[in-house]
């Protein structure tokens, strides 16, 4: 597939503009449709390989290039496609009119038009590509950090979203890990040391379901891999099929440059005292990178005799 035309930047933009601006550019060769006052559906349908992302406007006005969502950067590539759902609220995509619009898809046979369906999210947003995927049997799945329920017999350990329990997480698309069993392959990226977001990941365990350990990245992993390159690449591996383990931890060396990764694994090993591991850390990252934080840690081994200056 050719790449959409003319991508505009719309991060100057305000809200209402905003949505006209993405709406024309969606309309120039895909569709655009208000299911509810909450949410808004855009396509892009000629390629073979489908990207079924779920995304918030207001991370993608606030962190995403030119405020366009993934699923339409997604799109650009060679023989590719979208499905994004767009969500005004921060409501887990708990609404009747988005069960029936999937229902729509499953009645029309509309997944079966494509070699390929990946479903994609993050968080809030991965409970719902979970969720929805049981509408495309054979799918991939692509999650990090997702929500597994609110229900609070399954999850009331987690206190993050109280004012949330209210909605219903037993009626239709309700559990995310139980939509799942019908997929050919799911894969969670997580950060084990964010305990809650490892508790829900716990959930998702099942036969096919991989999970990729992104230690030291934090309750915002998406927006860590996007400023690695790595989220596009990612989810058009999954596309291909080509998206394991092996790859994924290929693609995830690329940490080994990332400023912020490398400041968390530095205060980890400071927290916990380990000196030998300190000094390894900044002779590796120093005469690499020259960050102020390994420089400030370098002059507290050099005072206590451990190691060299090195700069």
């Amino acid at each position: 597939m050719a790449e959409l035309p003319n991508l505009p930047d719309l991060s100057d933009l305000n809200r209402d503009d905003w949505g006209r601006g993405l709406q024309q550019t969606v309309e120039t060769d895909g569709s655009w449709s208000d299911l509810t006052t909450g949410h808004t559906v855009l396509s892009h349908s000629d390629g073979n390989t489908l990207f079924v992302t779920f995304e918030f406007i207001e991370d993608i006005r606030s962190s995403r290039d030119n405020a366009l969502p993934l699923g339409v950067a997604l799109a650009q590539h060679d023989d590719c496609a979208c499905l994004t759902i767009l969500a005004e609220t921060r409501a887990w995509f708990r609404d009747p009119a988005l069960y029936a619009y999937f229902d729509a898809l499953v009645d029309e046979d509309f997944f079966a038009d494509f070699d390929s369906v990946v479903f994609y999210g993050e968080g809030m947003c991965g409970y719902a590509a979970a969720a929805f995927s049981v509408a495309a049997p054979g799918a991939t799945v692509v999650l990090i950090a997702p929500q597994a329920t609110l229900d609070p017999r399954v999850a009331e350990w987690d206190h993050r979203f109280q004012a949330m329990r209210r909605l219903s997480f037993t009626d239709r698309y309700g559990f995310a890990p139980e939509m799942i069993e019908g997929a050919e392959s799911v894969f969670v990226l997580y950060d084990p040391e964010e305990e809650l977001d490892a508790m829900h990941t716990a959930l998702f365990t099942r036969p096919h379901v991989d999970k990729f350990r992104c230690r030291f990245l934090g309750k915002d992993i998406a927006s860590a891999l996007e400023d690695m390159k790595l989220l596009e690449k990612t989810l058009l591996l999954a596309g291909s099929g080509d998206l394991s383990v092996p790859t994924f931890a290929r693609l995830y060396r690329a940490r080994r440059d990332y400023a912020p990764y490398l400041r968390s694994l530095l205060t980890q090993v400071e927290d916990n005292d380990r000196v030998g591991l300190i000094a390894m850390i900044v002779r590796n990252v120093l005469p690499r990178k020259g960050m102020p934080r390994m420089k400030k840690a370098m002059r507290s081994l050099v005072e206590q005799g451990v190691m060299e200056d090195i700069t």
